[in-house]
């Protein structure tokens, strides 16, 4: 399972509605916290779940999900979370 399977699979979690995961490492080629191999993404999410939060508590609940990963896996990550009513 490649990295972005598996962030979609933990952030089935959140029952989203969409998820699209966009692979923006080649964008920061050299950038010195690219250097241990962690990625930059770009996370387009849909969820009732985040429907009353705001967006501090939507990147939080994000966060949360992906557990490790953002530790290891993911040294950036572009969110942009909306409720099915935002799009």
């Amino acid at each position: 399972m490649n990295r972005i399977e598996k962030m979609k699979d933990r952030l089935a979690a959140l029952n989203p509605t969409f998820v699209n995961i966009v692979d923006e490492s080649h964008k920061h080629a050299g950038h010195a916290g690219a250097q241990n191999g962690a990625g930059h993404y770009l996370l387009q999410i849909v969820a009732e779940q985040f429907t009353g939060k705001g967006t501090l508590a939507r990147h939080r609940m994000i966060y949360s999900a992906l557990g490790e990963m953002m530790k290891d896996d993911i040294h950036a990550l572009n969110i942009q979370a909306n409720t099915p009513n935002e799009i």
